[in-house]
């Protein structure tokens, strides 16, 4: 019992604790009540203003998020980094198991796998952390997590990305480098998504580097593409490789010449092995491409939209949504006849409900019946913990347009 007094404890609402028992992991720092001495990144027990249990978690000076809760047992000090051992493990496990046709995956996906705070994915021969939080960066635990994958990936090079917005964030100090190597001194691999092959630098691109959420949407997006497509927002050409395979003409559009530029040395990489057919790559503002393409009376028979989050708040959501239905319509009177249509979101705030619905009123202004295929999510590497509604962000919807 001792070593449980020694924890420090935080009370919060009555908001906050029905929360956390209806699922979520989070409590925000306007509904802690009392944190009596917990410090920056410490393990704390969490209780409801009346006293009753709810569980241990991290905490965080600094974040809005001011708690991450780990368990719903009180747990000691001493429990700690074997609970994190033990969760890396399964998780690990479960990618092992599940992942098929890729040497790439999410290892650890943060909340969904009860690490809150810590996200590590896998290219290949190459692993990248990030670490979101003060309990991540605290030595002892970074050290559990570094002895934790090493058995499980004993070939690889680990690259620890440093993000100077979750640094500022968190009030912690500021690195010189967004990156360190933890083992090995190799950043730079050449990774595998369902056969088909992509540069990857630890060291560069957006998030981790790459979009492993997408990599079974890719596949499927492959299923149904015929015909002469177009990729908008084709970042480093995930979708346009994959289309390449199936259909004898294919267009991919960005803004980012950087992002085009591995794109194209993607291409490069599989025409080797006649993988895929010639992709035109063309840099440009996708909703200019399209509006001048729409005016034009250009057509296709698969139009892929794949933009980044056009929500990242609450506040951002009408324009977002305005902005989804813009390039949906245009796509839609682009399409041929028997057209498929793969559109995507990666904005949490916009929810699958309205996303569907703005699909629905750009067919209607488009003047097309369009009939829904499937409805997909992230990859199984990014499972959903249910009462995180957090963990389910990404969209995707596989159309054809029938009238």
């Amino acid at each position: 019992m001792s070593a449980h007094h020694s924890i420090p404890a935080v009370t919060v609402t009555s908001r906050a604790a029905q929360r956390l028992k209806s699922g979520h992991v989070w409590v925000y720092r306007s509904d802690i009540s009392t944190a009596d001495n917990a410090s920056a990144g410490s393990l704390v027990h969490v209780r409801d203003e009346r006293g009753r249990r709810i569980g241990s978690a991290l905490y965080s000076s600094a974040s809005q998020i001011a708690i991450r809760l780990l368990t719903s047992h009180f747990i000691a000090d001493t429990d700690l980094l074997p609970l994190i051992h033990q969760r890396i493990d399964a998780a690990v496990a479960f990618r092992e198991k599940r992942v098929a046709n890729s040497d790439s995956y999410r290892v650890i996906f943060s909340e969904a796998d009860l690490l809150p705070g810590l996200i590590i994915d896998r290219y290949n021969d190459v692993l990248v952390m990030q670490r979101l939080t003060q309990a991540f960066h605290q030595e002892k635990i970074r050290e559990i997590v570094i002895s934790a994958l090493r058995p499980h990936f004993p070939a690889a090079n680990l690259v620890d990305r440093l993000d100077p917005h979750v640094l500022a964030l968190e009030q912690l100090p500021k690195s010189e480098s967004e990156f360190t190597f933890v083992f090995g001194n190799e950043a730079k691999t050449v990774f595998h998504l369902n056969g088909i092959a992509f540069h990857f630098d630890g060291t560069a691109g957006q998030k981790t580097g790459a979009f492993l959420d997408q990599r079974e949407n890719y596949a499927a997006a492959a299923r149904y593409a015929h015909g002469e497509a177009l990729d908008c927002f084709t970042y480093q050409g995930g979708f346009a490789l994959h289309l390449a395979r199936v259909c004898p003409s294919v267009t991919a559009v960005d803004a980012s010449r950087p992002a085009l530029e591995v794109a194209e040395q993607n291409q490069q990489l599989n025409s080797k092995s006649h993988i895929c057919n010639e992709i035109e790559w063309i840099e440009g503002n996708v909703f200019d491409l399209l509006r001048d393409y729409s005016a034009a009376g250009r057509q296709y028979d698969t139009i892929v939209l794949d933009p980044p989050a056009f929500a990242k708040s609450k506040t951002a959501v009408a324009p977002a949504e305005r902005a989804y239905k813009e390039i949906n319509l245009r796509a839609l009177k682009m399409l041929r006849p028997a057209g498929i249509l793969v559109t995507c979101s990666c904005s949490f705030h916009v929810g699958e409900q309205e996303f569907s619905g703005m699909l629905a009123a750009a067919a209607a202004d488009a003047g097309r019946r369009v009939q829904v295929l499937e409805k997909r999510g992230a990859a199984i590497d990014h499972p959903e913990l249910v009462g995180v509604p957090e963990t389910h962000y990404l969209k995707c919807i596989i159309a054809q347009v029938i009238e």
